[in-house]
C-alpha cells in the first residue's frame, strides 16, 4: 500500500462510521470498480485500495480480513475461524472451511462438572478455546486465487497495529463494555485499556504485540502461526490455565476446500455454505419452502409474512438439531434437507392461520391440509467473496494470549452441551454436534452469493450466532421479492425463529401492534429483541454496470466503500 495512502488510513477520524458515507434515508453507496463492505470503514478502505492495486477479491478479502482483527477486535480476528465463498468470474466457486477444531483432549461430557452441565466452562474459560483456523483459510485462499504478495496483503494490518488508530465512538463504547469482564487476565487488561483506564474516542490504539505476530505470519505464511513463537506462546498461556490445545493440535490443524450448496429460488441461484456451517442448509430449506408461496403479496412486515417465514425456520432449525454436524463424523442428508420434494412435504405440515409447536422431545410435525463479522467484496472483473468469520463471544473467550497480542475464541461453546441435554430454553444434546477429538463445531454462519444469468447479484451475510440463517434469509426475501436496493434491504425490520425457545423475537419498533397481536392470534409467543445481525451487503445492478453497498447501522464502525 502506498504510505501516502496509510497515513490516510491512520488519521481517518474517530466518528468515520456507518452514516458518514450514506445519504440521508436508504440509499446505498454505489461503485463501478469495485467495492468492500465490512463493519469498519478502515478496515473496508483498507480492502478497496487492494482492489485499486490491481488486487481481486480474495486479495481485497484477505487484507480486509487481517485489518479487522487490528481494528475490530469484538469479531474481526486471527484467533478465531470462519467460512469464505468466493464466486470467481471464471472457474468454479468454493467454500474455504477454516472452522475451528476441537483438541485431541476433547469429549462429548467434557463441559459437564460432577455430572452436571457448567455454562462456564462450556462459554466462559481456556477449555471453551477451539484450535483457530483464520489464517490458514485465508492463506489458502490467497494461494489458490490471489493476485498480489501475500506479505503486500498483511502490511496495512501491520502498520494499523504497531502505528495505532484512532479510537471511534463505537469502539470506546464496546471496550468499556467488555474490560471488566477481562480482569482475570492481565493481558487481555494491557491490550485493550489505559493502565486499566478504558480507551475514549480520539485515543490512539497501539498493539505492539499484535503487529510482532502479524509480522511473523505475512513473513512464513501460516507457518508463522501454527509453529514457532505464536504456536509456543498459544501452548504456553493453554498449560498454565487447564486449556487443552496443544502444539500437536496446531501443527495438525488443517482447512477443507468444499463445493458450495447449490439452491435456485425464482430463477436466481443461491450459493451457500455447506456442513459444518448449518446456515446454508437453514436457508436453502427455508427459500424452497417459501417459494411456492406468494411472498411478496403477504406485504412485507405482515402477519402472514412473519408466520410463514417463522414456521420456515422453525423447520429449519429443528432439522439442524436433529441432522448437522461435522460432516467428517456424521451422516448428514444434505441433498434431501435442501431438495424441492422435501420442502413440499415441509410446507403441507404449515397451517396458514396457526403456529406449530416446537418440542424438544419430537421432531415431527403433523401435517395439515396443506459478535461474528462478515464482509462482502466485488472486483472489476466481478468476482465475488462473502466470508463469515468469528471469534464467537464478542471478544471471543476475552483471553489475549501473552506476547501474542490476539484475542483467543470460545467456539468450543458451539458444539452441544452434553448427551441428552435438549431443553425447552434452547439448550440442545442431540448427538450430532457433541464434542470430540479433531471434530468441526456446528455453525451458524451463511456467508452467501445470489446469482442471475451467469453473473453475481447479490453478496450478503451477517453476525448473530443462531439468528444468522434468518438474518440472510430476510436479506435475500428484501432483495428479490420485495425490490429493495443493498441498504434497504439491510436496514428493514427484522424477526427471528429458532424451534426453541419457542418463539419469535423481533426488532424494538420493527412491526405494529395490529401485526404483533394478529400473530399471537395465531398462537405464535412474540419477544422483543434489541437489534438482530450486522448485515454487509453488495447488489450488482447490470444494467447501469454498477454495484451497490449496504452497511448495517445496527452496529458502529461499518461503511461500504468502492470505486
Amino acid at each position: 500500500m502506498k504510505p501516502s495512502r496509510l497515513a490516510w488510513l491512520l488519521a481517518l477520524p474517530a466518528a468515520f462510521a456507518a452514516p458518514a458515507p450514506l445519504a440521508a434515508g436508504s440509499v446505498p453507496v454505489r461503485a463501478r470498480n469495485g467495492m468492500v463492505v465490512s463493519q469498519n470503514a478502515i478496515a473496508s478502505q483498507v480492502g478497496t485500495e487492494i482492489l485499486m492495486m490491481g488486487g481481486n477479491a480474495v486479495d481485497a478479502a484477505v487484507a480486509t480480513a487481517f485489518a479487522l482483527a487490528v481494528v475490530h477486535p469484538a469479531a474481526g480476528n486471527i484467533g478465531g475461524g470462519g467460512f469464505l465463498l468466493v464466486r470467481p468470474a471464471q472457474g468454479k466457486a468454493a467454500v474455504y472451511d477454516f472452522r475451528e477444531m476441537a483438541p485431541k483432549a476433547a469429549s462429548p461430557t467434557m463441559f459437564l462438572v460432577d455430572g452436571k452441565y457448567s455454562e462456564a466452562r462450556h462459554h466462559d474459560s481456556h477449555v471453551s478455546v477451539g484450535i483457530p483456523g483464520t489464517v490458514a483459510g485465508l492463506q489458502a485462499a490467497w494461494a489458490d486465487y490471489g493476485r498480489l504478495p501475500w506479505k503486500t496483503l498483511l502490511q496495512p494490518a501491520i502498520s494499523l497495529a504497531r502505528e495505532g488508530f484512532m479510537v471511534s465512538d463505537g469502539l470506546a463504547r464496546s471496550l468499556r463494555e467488555v474490560l471488566p469482564q477481562m480482569k482475570r487476565y492481565p493481558a487481555s487488561v494491557a491490550q485493550f485499556s489505559r493502565l486499566g483506564a478504558p480507551y475514549e474516542m480520539g485515543d490512539l490504539l497501539q498493539q505492539p504485540d499484535l503487529a510482532k505476530t502479524l509480522e511473523r505470519i505475512a513473513e512464513k505464511l501460516s507457518r508463522g502461526f501454527y509453529e514457532g513463537e505464536t504456536a509456543e506462546l498459544i501452548v504456553k498461556e493453554m498449560k498454565a490455565n487447564g486449556g487443552l490445545i496443544t502444539l500437536e493440535d496446531l501443527r495438525r490443524y488443517s482447512i477443507f476446500r468444499r463445493p458450495p450448496l447449490r439452491g435456485s429460488y425464482r430463477g436466481y441461484e443461491v450459493l451457500a455454505p455447506p456442513p459444518p456451517s448449518s446456515g446454508g442448509i437453514g436457508l436453502l430449506q427455508c427459500l424452497n419452502v417459501l417459494e411456492d408461496y406468494d411472498v411478496p403479496g403477504f406485504g412485507f412486515g405482515s402477519a402472514a409474512y412473519v408466520h410463514h417465514v417463522s414456521e420456515a425456520l422453525r423447520r429449519a432449525f429443528a432439522d439442524r438439531a436433529r441432522y448437522a454436524g461435522d460432516p467428517e463424523a456424521n451422516e448428514i442428508p444434505v441433498a434431501r434437507l435442501v431438495s424441492k420434494e422435501y420442502a413440499a412435504q415441509l410446507r403441507r405440515t404449515i397451517h396458514a392461520d396457526k403456529a406449530s409447536v416446537s418440542s424438544p422431545v419430537s421432531f415431527e410435525w403433523p401435517a395439515e391440509g396443506t459478535q461474528t463479522t462478515h464482509l462482502s467484496v466485488v472486483d472489476f472483473d466481478r468476482s465475488a467473496v462473502s466470508l463469515t468469520y468469528t471469534l464467537e463471544d464478542s471478544y471471543g473467550s476475552k483471553i489475549v494470549v501473552p506476547g501474542a497480542g490476539f484475542l483467543l475464541n470460545n467456539e468450543m461453546g458451539d458444539f452441544n452441551a452434553g448427551p441428552g441435554l435438549t431443553d425447552a430454553s434452547g439448550l440442545i444434546g442431540t448427538p450430532p454436534n457433541l464434542a470430540g477429538p479433531g471434530r468441526r463445531m456446528l455453525s451458524n454462519m451463511t456467508p452467501t452469493i445470489v446469482s442471475r444469468d451467469g453473473r453475481p447479484y447479490l453478496v450478503a451475510g451477517s453476525p448473530g450466532g443462531r439468528t444468522i440463517p434468518s438474518t440472510v434469509l430476510q436479506l435475500v426475501l428484501n432483495v428479490v421479492d420485495f425490490g429493495m436496493n443493498a441498504q434497504e434491504a439491510v436496514d428493514a425490520p427484522r424477526f427471528n425463529h429458532q424451534w426453541l425457545p419457542d418463539e419469535i423475537g423481533y426488532e424494538r419498533f420493527g412491526f405494529s401492534r395490529d401485526t404483533l397481536d394478529a400473530l399471537v392470534a395465531r398462537g405464535h409467543k412474540v419477544s422483543e429483541i434489541s437489534g438482530q445481525g450486522a448485515a454487509e451487503v453488495i447488489r450488482l445492478m447490470p444494467k447501469d454496470d454498477l454495484m451497490e453497498g449496504g452497511s448495517d447501522r445496527r452496529a458502529p464502525d461499518g461503511a461500504a466503500v468502492g470505486r
